[in-house]
């Protein structure tokens, strides 16, 4: 199919406001980077001293001498390895190759510095979860203390999952003057079939297998090095990736441990270095993200049905790139993208299958053909986004690309534009007198998308699993979950909530969740209505709701109403809950500050914001003081 000429008329309209809105900052943002950029090669800038220190500590002479030269490429190397996760257990071995292919350029790799990497599927429902969020912005901040030795022309970012990759980002962005490479690690393989790990987890909560079975299925699902395989936040953010071309093309889905793994994470450096400024083909990460990757990434999470834990954390990257975007954003797009993907929670298949059926190359390829991301973006591949309908193989030893498929293999994983499983992407706005919130709807049955009964309301999410257990909540019911936003309690996800409703909806009854607190790209077939904001802690609606009021949470119109006079409602005096709980133990202590900083949920519930805001004000009026 020949490519159109014009993109989709909502995504150029998506895209162009986003520009307009994003005017101002982003012309700061480009200044700063600009102006990063004009100091210079930092090695040349630092003097003996430091500049020894810089690589007192190298173990190979040939490294030295060429930092003592100044005029190679040197590549810091920001990982967040550690050998407890699956997901980032593959990392260990990434530095030596990164550091061999590097000298095969003439150029050298450094270490630069570990960020931390947690993992949610170990703390969901335990108190470490609390600071899962909050890592992300910790990440960020340790991606800046890993560059800010001065000494890197260009930089290879390793991480998957859930946090990890957004944090990096939003490192990477702040010192986008850097050439910018992702380097994934990839899925492990398929194990326990998701939807018989559903089918189990869901005994166990009704008291009819025992945790022995239950621990059984669990290993048989999570048991090897690579990313988890269901299509989480983890892998929503290498597809994200992909998208803005900041990974090479294919590199998302391929298993670790797998020649091709390895062949890829030494071509990732080889373009890193390509992309220096020595090298004369200077490609920045300031340069190259910009609206249009952003709105790509937006388009592939709707398309593919990706985690709705983005609606947070890409708001947040875009920011510290200079660009503001807004749940309307994603709002108008999802009307306008096709679902094209069936991967677990939304099928049965996993990333795997997706993989098999196609993948990225073909993903893209039908995006690119209907218009509905812009394939004229810069990428670290050396090309624009066309280049990514390739896929990477290797022949004789040598790593090559050739086009992808350009049908699907198996059209009940991954289908065309003209045949999708949904004609929106399945993304919803909730709008009302309880705020604003999200829903992801690409897995919950039509007839499920609409609920209107009574609510029984937690302020904890140990509290559902024994109102579950007394049988209290055998009716139709809205589960209410407050204070469980950024600035409660650093906004956990509340997965393990899933199997009690998917119970209780299996009985017949209709069933929906609503929370200022976080659900997952695992959210699965209960309507959810997530992310609710001013959450209840700074005293939004929520927390004027009372136990047995009638709440109508409807996917289809976006409607999140409690069903009480309005001026009842508006008289009603704020709970005020003592969230001391919340605060202590597991560390939680340290994270006081960023609770007190975090923004909103649709800001991206961050803690940067405040500042960079005020700096913006402060720098658009000198700038419009010059211009005039």
């Amino acid at each position: 199919m020949a490519r159109p000429t014009a993109l989709n008329s909502t995504v150029e309209q998506v895209t162009e406001r986003i520009r307009e809105r994003s005017r101002g900052r982003r012309k700061l943002y480009e200044a700063h980077m600009a102006a990063q950029h004009q100091q210079g090669v930092h090695r040349g800038e630092l003097s003996c001293g430091n500049l020894a220190h810089g690589f007192a500590g190298c173990d190979h002479a040939g490294d030295k001498d060429r930092l003592k030269l100044t005029n190679s490429a040197n590549l810091a190397i920001v990982s967040s390895y550690n050998d407890m996760l699956s997901a980032h257990r593959p990392f260990e071995s990434y530095p030596e190759v990164i550091k061999q292919a590097a000298r095969g350029m003439g150029s050298t790799a450094q270490f630069a510095g570990g960020v931390p990497a947690m993992c949610d599927g170990v703390t969901q429902g335990m108190p470490g979860m609390e600071l899962s969020l909050f890592s992300r912005d910790v990440i960020a901040m340790a991606t800046a203390v890993a560059l800010s030795h001065n000494m890197f022309d260009a930089a290879l970012y390793l991480g998957i999952c859930d946090k990890i990759v957004p944090g990096l980002f939003i490192g990477a962005a702040r010192f986008g003057h850097l050439p910018a490479v992702f380097v994934p690690g990839g899925p492990m393989p398929s194990g326990l079939p998701n939807d018989e790990k559903a089918r189990i987890r869901q005994l166990y909560a009704e008291g009819k297998v025992g945790r022995e079975e239950l621990l059984e299925a669990e290993s048989r699902s999570y048991h090897s090095p690579g990313t988890c395989t269901f299509y989480g936040t983890a892998n929503s953010n290498q597809l994200m990736m992909e998208m803005m071309g900041l990974h090479l093309p294919g590199a998302s889905f391929v298993n670790p441990g797998t020649p091709l793994r390895e062949a890829l994470t030494r071509y990732a450096t080889e373009q890193a270095i390509r992309n220096t400024e020595q090298s004369g083909n200077y490609r920045p990460f300031y340069r190259q993200i910009d609206e249009r990757a952003i709105v790509n990434a937006m388009v592939g999470l709707l398309a593919s049905g990706g985690s709705t834990n983005h609606t947070l954390h890409l708001v947040a990257m875009a920011a510290a790139a200079g660009i503001t975007i807004d749940w309307n954003d994603f709002n108008d797009l999802s009307a306008a993208v096709p679902s094209l993907t069936r991967i677990y929670p939304n099928g049965s298949a996993d990333v795997n299958h997706f993989q098999a059926a196609g993948g990225m190359s073909l993903l893209i390829r039908e995006l690119l053909d209907a218009g509905l991301i812009h394939g004229d973006i810069p990428t670290v591949f050396g090309t624009d986004l066309t280049a990514y309908t390739q896929e990477p193989f290797l022949e004789d030893g040598k790593l090559t690309w050739r086009e992808g498929p350009t049908e699907s293999l198996d059209s009940d994983v991954l289908r065309p534009v003209s045949n999708p499983f949904a004609a929106t992407g399945g993304l919803v706005v909730m709008e009302g007198n309880l705020g604003r919130g999200v829903i992801k709807i690409s897995a919950v049955k039509q007839a499920n998308r609409v609920v209107e009964a009574p609510v029984r309301i937690f302020d904890d999410q140990n509290q559902v699993k024994a109102a579950f257990e007394s049988g209290e909540l055998d009716r139709d019911v809205v589960v209410v979950v407050r204070f469980q936003g950024p600035k409660a309690n650093g906004m956990p996800e509340l997965h393990k909530l899933t199997p009690f409703l998917g119970v209780l909806q299996d009985r017949g009854y209709k069933v929906a969740l609503v929370t200022d607190g976080r659900m997952s790209g695992a959210s699965g077939k209960v309507p959810a209505a997530i992310h609710v904001t001013p959450e209840a802690v700074d005293r939004g609606p929520l927390a004027r709701l009372r136990d047995g009021d009638v709440v109508r949470v409807d996917a289809e119109r976006g409607e999140l109403t409690a069903l009480v006079d309005a001026a009842e409602f508006a008289s009603r005096g704020i709970v005020e809950p003592n969230l001391e709980r919340y605060h202590f133990g597991m560390g939680r202590e340290l994270f006081g500050g960023f609770r007190h900083l975090a923004a909103g949920a649709e800001q991206g519930a961050g803690v940067f914001g405040g500042f960079e805001e005020e700096v913006l004000s402060r720098e658009l009026e000198k700038i419009s003081q010059e211009d005039q």
